[in-house]
């Protein structure tokens, strides 16, 4: 089969790899789609990945096309979207409900062979099954937004409260959406892209700016989320907070990223900071949710690349054209 293989930091091919076959518990796909995202630009450089060559594609969504000796309840032909995590189940932190936090921590498309191939392997206890009015490739938007949902699991939520979200891509959409259901009295974005802010628009944020500056609000906000993972807008964000609010760093920053905060005004603020990794619990919950019409994929899908540009997508993703770039194997 053919895939896109990331041979080492900075270089990616197109390769003839060999068919993957399931384990008694495992299912084989082939991807009607699979995503670009932040942490497969983290894999180009170098991040991330443990160990080269490694088939990318962590979100992704498609066909069984085999199933393993032991698989019940999934056949061949199912529609299926399938969570990436491979937790190990034994660990400190898998005992405590916390798999996302795994000292053995594993993925598919991070550290096994992912979903940027014609096929790819995957365990029967990672699959959600897709309702017939889902297609497979709009389903690959799934796992980001079971991230996001991740996300809300870890803020506080009540009505009435005011959101300031930095960055309007694909996940920052996402957080805007999640927050409008959420209750929230407002939801402001901030981003230096005017395409995206255009975007954040048209699904209704409350306001739409470059600098946050240009946003009247005296006491800050209730939360303010960093979904770009740079230091300029983090260091901006935080001195954003409300009294008593939260802070979420959801964004995925560079491993060398720093920035200075000011415990004094922590302290008298009683500002909480937290962060939320990848799906916990979250990816079925993100599958009915994007069933019952939580996003709109025509909105937030821009790009359909075949497997053939994966590299040019990955460029266009890290030069921040459009939104949700999917290649289509």
């Amino acid at each position: 089969m053919k895939a896109a293989v990331v041979v080492t930091p900075g270089t990616i091919e197109i390769q003839n790899v060999p068919d993957p076959a399931p384990g008694p518990t495992e299912v084989v796909v082939k991807p009607a789609a699979v995503g670009i995202c932040g942490t497969d630009l983290h894999i180009m450089d170098g991040e991330f990945a443990p160990s080269f060559p490694i088939v990318p594609g962590h979100e992704f969504a498609g066909e069984i096309v085999a199933v393993g000796s032991e698989v019940s309840d999934y056949a061949v032909g199912d529609q299926v979207a399938v969570d990436p995590s491979l937790y190990c189940g034994y660990c400190y932190y898998c005992k405590r409900a916390r798999g996302n936090q795994c000292e053995n921590w594993n993925a598919i498309g991070v550290s096994v062979a992912g979903g940027a191939a014609e096929f790819v392997a995957a365990p029967m206890a990672n699959l959600f099954q897709l309702p017939s009015h889902l297609a497979a490739k709009d389903a690959a938007l799934i796992e980001p937004l079971s991230c996001a949902v991740r996300g809300f699991d870890v803020l506080p939520r009540a009505m009435a409260t005011s959101y300031l979200i930095y960055g309007s891509g694909t996940m920052g959409l996402m957080m805007l959406e999640l927050a409008k259901r959420a209750g929230a009295e407002s939801v402001s974005m901030v981003d230096l892209n005017p395409a995206r802010l255009e975007t954040a628009r048209k699904l209704g944020c409350t306001a739409a700016t470059t600098s946050a500056d240009e946003l009247d609000a005296p006491r800050g906000w209730d939360v303010v989320i960093d979904c770009t993972g740079a230091e300029a807008a983090i260091r901006d964000g935080l001195a954003r907070v409300g009294r008593g609010g939260t802070f979420l760093q959801f964004g995925v920053s560079n491993y060398d990223a720093r920035v200075a905060i000011e415990p004094y005004e922590i302290y008298r603020r009683e500002i909480t900071i937290t962060g939320s990794m990848a799906v916990l619990h979250s990816f079925d919950r993100a599958g009915q949710l994007l069933a019952a019409g939580v996003l709109d994929p025509s909105i937030f899908v821009s790009h359909r690349f075949p497997l053939a540009d994966y590299a040019f997508a990955l460029d266009q993703f890290r030069a921040g054209v459009g939104r949700k770039i999917l290649i289509e194997p």
